[in-house]
Order: C-alpha cells, then structure tokens, then sequence
C-alpha cells in the first residue's frame, strides 16, 4: 500500500462537470495562463485501442475548432524519464470556470451546428 503519495487524477485545478459541447467536460477552477503545461492524458502501448491508454486527465477533453489548449506528442517526460506520450498546454489565457478544448478529430459529432451552438452558450 502506497502511504505517502500526491497522485491525484486531475490537477487541482480542473474539474469535470456537464459540457455544452457533449456530455462531460474538463473545466478550469481558476484563470490559467497560456503555456500552463496541464500534464499527461495518453501513454503510448500498442496494445491498447488507437494504441494509447487514455488517463483521466484526458478523458473529458472535449473537441472545439477554436482550442484554448493544444495535444503535444512527446517522447520524454521530466519525472518519467523516456515515455512516448500526449500531454496538454494551454495555449491561450483561459478564464475560471471555463471548459478545457483541444481540436481533434476523433469522434465527430452527428449535429453539424454544434460548434455553432456552443459559441452561442459561451
């Protein structure tokens, strides 16, 4: 049993609460800053689907055609040492409260006025 850990599935940060896009979202508990590395969301083994298995930190990353946030692929982590992986930064001031969105294209919605939709909300 690990006793002393800091591990946590999310920054403290970052909360998942219901999104205007689809379903659940990654939102913002404070301002952040552009180049805010938010950590890991896929480590690379070609046994799991699409090759990647998905941590928490990237299971509610919503797709938006204008991101406040970009995916890095990247071979090595500080801590970690040589791992191929997929981390998030921001990559524009992000006020609290808002939803975390990368642009991917994985999982298109069916409703073509989506986007749309969700700028209106905003």
């Amino acid at each position: 049993m690990i006793k002393d850990s800091n591990w946590r599935p999310l920054p403290n940060y970052l909360t998942i609460k219901q999104s205007t896009i689809e379903g659940l979202g990654l939102f913002t508990t404070k301002a952040l800053k552009e180049g805010t590395d938010l950590g890991i969301t896929h480590v690379y083994d070609s046994r799991f689907h699409d090759n990647y298995l998905r941590l928490p930190l990237g299971a509610f990353v919503n797709h938006h055609e204008i991101p406040n946030c970009k995916a890095v692929f990247c071979e090595e982590d500080v801590a970690l040492g040589k791992v191929k992986h997929i981390r998030i930064v921001v990559i524009k001031d992000i006020q609290k409260d808002a939803e975390i969105t990368v642009k991917y294209v994985i999982n298109k919605l069916d409703n073509p006025n989506w986007e749309h939709e969700y700028e209106i909300t905003q």
